[in-house]
């Protein structure tokens, strides 16, 4: 009669550990591209800006956003 034993305790752990690894990894990464896709900043600095400022750059309060994805959306 023959006996095997195995030491598979390990393996589960180790693949736990990987696939936490790349998990972590891969919300890191889409964090950092919603962060640099959002345009929030430039639309709360236009927001801060006095009517009068806007039209000096062209641009009325109702036009903010449009005017910040305008090249995804609008064109």
């Amino acid at each position: 009669m023959a006996v095997f034993t195995t030491n598979i305790s390990d393996a589960p752990a180790r693949l736990r550990d990987w696939l936490k690894t790349v998990g972590t990894a891969l919300a890191l990464g889409f964090e950092a591209h919603a962060h640099r896709a959002s345009r929030r900043n430039q639309i709360e600095a236009l927001e801060a800006m006095s009517d009068a400022e806007l039209a000096r750059i062209g641009l009325r309060r109702d036009d903010i956003v449009r005017h910040v994805y305008g090249d995804l959306f609008y064109r």
